[in-house]
């Protein structure tokens, strides 16, 4: 046993070693969400496998390029002096965790942590480390074997480049085909299935003019849970009325779940005779909604512009998947942009044909995934000629089109976490402060407007922090941003990536959980509702954020 140990401690090479450490130390370091140290060390075990990997790499350019190597005496005392360094800047950084990991927490208001559990955390980093290095000699193996096979028909240097290309195709397919096809497909169904059976406590509407209810062309249990809890949850007329003290409807609202039709295209059409059996076209202004990847709708976004049009409103969403916004992207990318398209066709051509004086304004909205897809929903060619009047979108993730578009066009000098857009009559930007109220800036008649936190790594994750900065830190920092951030190329990417797994466990206000106060400066400056002095935004916002603050709100279900 005693020699098995030490054959296996033999084969790790020394330079990846001292490396990995300290790409280890390095992933203390803060980024943008605060950190357990169960989802520390689990970072760390990934940050040391790929530092490890790096001083691997190193030593095999630096005997292929065949530079001299050192005397055995200078290698042995450098090797010294590295371990000393690694080990020295590993208890450093180690010692300074739970102080970069408050200047985190305390942005968010949390308390703050007097140790980020070493000991623990550098178990969990030496497991996922453990594991990783040997999937990497797994993929080594098969590459061999390969080369091995394809000596004997082709020349050696041929042989290693055809290996190397079978063996990350094999790897990838398996990875992809295994895992993100058929495992998450069979999730996917499965989730379907239960979702339509399970009982989530809400009964069937007596009301007529609601979704389910007797006369619905929809089914009540097959709106799904997410459905279900979107059409019973929302505020009644009366409730509105009271906060205002004065009249007020009952807002309108239409979901059409998976199970309420086979295709995409059919669902479309349900969501949209749906809509005009309950008089949906019939209101002042009417959102279409594209849900996050589970089918959440977020009741922050929709309940705020409710009550701000005094319940004149309507809003009409389509589920198009059961599982994460991330998941959903690794199953099926596309189709969350195809439902979209699908709900966004039905209803714009229904609401182009009826007299612009009468039809409602129409606007889209979309969170998470759904704010990306909603970005996708409507063609700039289809609409060009009769636009919808405005969208709200919040935290679109960092592959959203339009968003990189303007993002990455943005006028000089202003950051990337909260751009100005030209002449700010089309786009602007917000956050926790309101930053719509551009001087000398006027609104034109399409009002779009992007709510981010410089937080949300949802939204600034980049996969070229691998190996360059991000813009958004390279000017002055967000103000939910650790100033102790700091970009470490290869870590830092790491660290986004393991920050957006986590971005829906931050407070209210941070991250990746959209506070209703910051909707609502959202939601006044794209629909401008009538009606509303300023006196009721200060009390609708004192409203909202005690009704969110509270524990038995419902947290985020992306």
């Amino acid at each position: 046993m005693k020699a098995n140990i030490s054959v296996l401690a033999k084969s790790f090479s020394a330079v990846g070693l001292l490396v990995g450490i300290l790409f280890f130390a390095a992933s203390l370091t803060p980024s943008l969400m605060p950190r357990s140290f169960l989802v520390q060390g689990a970072l760390s075990g990934f940050c040391a496998a790929l530092g490890y990997g790096v001083g691997v790499a190193a030593v095999w350019l630096w005997r292929y390029l065949e530079i001299p190597v050192p005397r055995a005496r200078v290698q042995k005392a450098a090797k010294w002096i590295a371990v000393v360094l690694c080990i020295g800047t590993t208890g450093v950084f180690l010692w300074k965790a739970a102080q970069w990991q408050n200047t985190v927490r305390s942005l968010m208001g949390l308390e703050p942590v007097d140790s980020v559990e070493p000991i623990e955390l550098a178990a969990i980093a030496l497991g996922i480390f453990l594991v990783v290095v040997l999937f990497a000699r797994l993929f080594r193996q098969t590459f061999r074997l390969f080369q091995r096979r394809l000596n004997r028909v082709v020349p050696r240097r041929v042989s290693k480049v055809i290996g190397g290309i079978l063996a990350v195709a094999l790897f990838w397919s398996v990875a992809q085909g295994v895992l993100f096809k058929v495992v998450l497909r069979m999730v996917d169904t499965s989730f379907r299935e239960l979702d339509a059976r399970i009982d989530d406590g809400s009964t069937r509407p007596s009301d007529p003019a609601k979704p389910g209810g007797p006369g619905s062309v929809l089914d009540w249990q097959n709106l799904g849970r997410q459905g279900r809890t979107f059409i019973a949850s929302g505020p009644t007329g009366a409730q509105i009325g009271n906060f205002f003290n004065a009249k007020a409807l009952d807002p309108i609202r239409v979901y059409v779940g998976l199970n309420s039709a086979e295709t995409v295209d059919e669902r479309a059409r349900l969501a949209l005779e749906e809509l005009k059996r309950d008089g949906g076209f019939e209101r002042s202004a009417l959102i279409v909604i594209v849900p996050t990847g589970t089918g959440w709708v977020d009741p922050e976004g929709i309940d705020t512009v409710e009550y701000l049009h005094h319940g004149d409103i309507a809003s009409v969403a389509m589920q198009y998947s059961y599982l994460s916004s991330w998941l959903s992207l690794l199953v099926e990318p596309g189709y969350g942009a195809e439902a979209g398209q699908a709900l966004f066709r039905q209803v714009y051509r229904h609401w182009v044909a009826l007299p612009r004086e009468t039809r409602p304004k129409l606007y889209l909205y979309g969170l998470s995934l759904g704010a990306m897809n909603s970005e996708l929903s409507a063609h700039l060619y289809d609409i060009i000629s009769d636009p919808f009047q405005g969208a709200l979108w919040s935290g679109p993730p960092f592959q959203s089109r339009i968003w990189n578009s303007v993002t990455s066009d943005r006028n000089p000098g202003s950051p990337a976490w909260l751009p100005r857009f030209r002449d700010g009559s089309i786009i602007r930007f917000t956050n926790q402060d309101n930053a719509l109220n551009i001087p000398d800036a006027i609104w034109g008649p399409l009002r779009i407007v992007y709510l981010q936190y410089a937080s949300d790594p949802v939204t600034f994750f980049d996969f070229h922090a691998l190996y360059r900065e991000p813009d958004w830190m390279k000017s002055r920092r967000g103000p939910d941003v650790s100033p102790s951030l700091r970009w470490i190329p290869g870590v830092t990417m790491l660290q986004l990536l393991f920050d957006m797994a986590t971005a829906t466990t931050s407070p209210m206000g941070y991250g990746h959980v959209y506070a209703p106060e910051h909707y609502i400066d959202g939601w006044l400056a794209v629909t401008a509702p009538p009606n509303i002095q300023p006196n009721d935004i200060s009390r609708l916002k004192a409203f909202f954020f005690e009704r969110s603050r509270s524990s038995g709100y419902p947290p985020p279900s992306d």
